[in-house]
């Protein structure tokens, strides 16, 4: 699959990997919905964090976002048109519950039922996400994932939706990326709600690891035949040099990074041994606690953009370890300063197929933002197709060496508000102008709308316990 001149050529068809390989595309709530407090919804911590000066590139916010709210109808028809008929996107916790608990908000139950059935009509699955970062403000005036009755008002929510979806959504998502809303959110203080330090991170991993099995028992107990994961952020780490203490930094890294959320899930415990700050949690554990940590998953989502290069650094607290810059490698990057690393996604999915006990795994969110330019009505990202091609090849290299991966959902399919970035880093297949938001497909949306067009559609995720449709 190579010119001679080594340039990898993409002559994969979407039916190489299978009729029972998922395609889809991937969202979140806060991301793209806008209708910030339309229809009794509640304050989230992003509407909380992005109304502080600095907080935002350009003081941006997700108040209108990418209007999905008022617009889903146009933008399933549009993503049918593109042949994706799998559409990951996540429940605003606050919409549904305006104080995090207490009384049910039925305008936003009615939201999601009405966009539920809407995916279905239009023959797309829809694979629900119960936690992508807006926790309720109401919860973090209480102290947020740092207090343990999160786990109370969790349950509560994860309840809630199960028993309002479940009849027509059989694949669930608990948590997107732990280890990102509480590193960035609860110890760089650079996300949602700007929190900082060890007094806020260790309590809000326990508490994380916590939600991410309960929530995976009350779904299970809720939802006959769901099929059950969560996903996880993750990085091939790769030391500098070949010295001793790089070797020993990227490996502080990799248990940070990529160790963290899994290991206890699958009884494994915390990484203390690589990190040996983490057995501070101890503080916050109960003797229950390991056990109630373990759920079995009936996939695991792993989400990977790039690889880190890791080094030594004695000011780094902790873990004595610091990720030298793709930008300062004279490699190639994305608008985000990320290396362009297709091999890293092949790596991932040969440590996370290692776990025992990991039964199948998704990449459930995978993709770039380059410098897209409108001209003449069209957007002529082939960077962002090479990319996609490229990660897609490693993919297939996995699959066809008997690794478990079972589906593929690109990160993302319009433009929308990246968190902390604002407007400016642009992942969608569909261009948004963010003054009109008139749509427009991509040539990396063509790309992959052709790619999927003519497959045999998916039949079914087959798990332990059960077949369920999903075509």
């Amino acid at each position: 699959m190579t010119h001679t001149s080594g340039t990898p050529l993409f002559d994969l068809q979407a039916e190489d990997f299978g009729t029972d390989f998922v395609w889809g595309v991937s969202t979140a709530a806060y991301q793209i919905e806008g209708a910030y407090k339309t229809d009794g919804k509640g304050k989230s911590i992003w509407d909380g964090f992005v109304s502080k000066k600095g907080n935002i590139f350009q003081d941006q916010h997700g108040q209108i976002a990418c209007d999905f709210y008022n617009r889903y109808k146009a933008d399933i028809l549009l993503m049918k048109s593109m042949n994706i008929d799998h559409f990951r996107f996540s429940l605003s916790w606050s919409r549904i519950l305006p104080d995090g608990t207490g009384k049910v908000n039925q305008k936003g139950i009615d939201f999601y039922n009405a966009l539920i059935d809407f995916c279905l009509e239009c023959g797309i699955t829809p694979w629900v996400t119960l936690y992508h970062w807006d926790l309720p403000q109401a919860l973090e005036d209480l102290g947020g994932w740092t207090n343990r009755k999160i786990l109370h008002w969790f349950e509560a929510y994860a309840q809630i939706c199960a028993e309002n979806f479940g009849d027509r959504v059989k694949h669930w998502m608990v948590l997107n990326e732990p280890m990102v809303f509480t590193g960035a959110g609860y110890f760089l203080g650079v996300h949602a709600p700007g929190k900082k330090g060890l007094k806020n991170f260790l309590p809000a991993i326990h508490h994380a690891v916590l939600c991410q099995a309960l929530g995976g028992k009350t779904l299970r107990k809720t939802v006959p035949k769901a099929v059950i994961g969560t996903t996880f952020s993750c990085s091939q780490i790769t030391p500098r040099s070949k010295s001793k203490k790089d070797i020993k930094a990227a490996h502080k890294a990799d248990a940070l990074l990529n160790r963290l959320f899994i290991e206890p899930s699958l009884g494994l415990g915390y990484p203390n041994e690589s990190i040996p700050v983490l057995r501070k949690i101890k503080k916050y554990q109960r003797p229950e606690d390991a056990q109630n940590s373990v759920f079995e998953f009936d996939f695991i989502g792993i989400q990977n953009y790039t690889r880190e290069v890791v080094r030594h650094s004695y000011t780094v607290p902790y873990l004595r370890a610091k990720i030298v810059k793709a930008t300062e490698r004279n490699v190639p990057t994305t608008l985000m300063g990320w290396e362009v690393y297709p091999p890293s996604i092949y790596e991932m999915l040969k440590k996370f197929n290692a776990y025992k006990g990991v039964n199948k795994i998704l990449i459930t969110e995978n993709g770039a933002a380059f410098k897209d330019r409108m001209e003449e009505g069209e957007v002529n990202d082939t960077q962002r197709t090479s990319y996609l091609q490229n990660y897609l090849a490693q993919v297939h290299k996995a699959r066809s060496e008997g690794l478990k991966v079972s589906g593929y959902f690109v990160w993302t399919f319009t433009d929308n508000f990246e968190w902390a970035e604002g407007y400016y880093p642009r992942f969608g297949l569909v261009h948004i102008d963010f003054q009109t938001l008139k749509r427009t497909i991509k040539a990396s949306g063509k790309w992959y709308g052709n790619f999927l067009k003519g497959r045999k559609h998916t039949k079914a995720i087959k798990t332990k316990k059960t077949d369920v449709p999903i075509g």
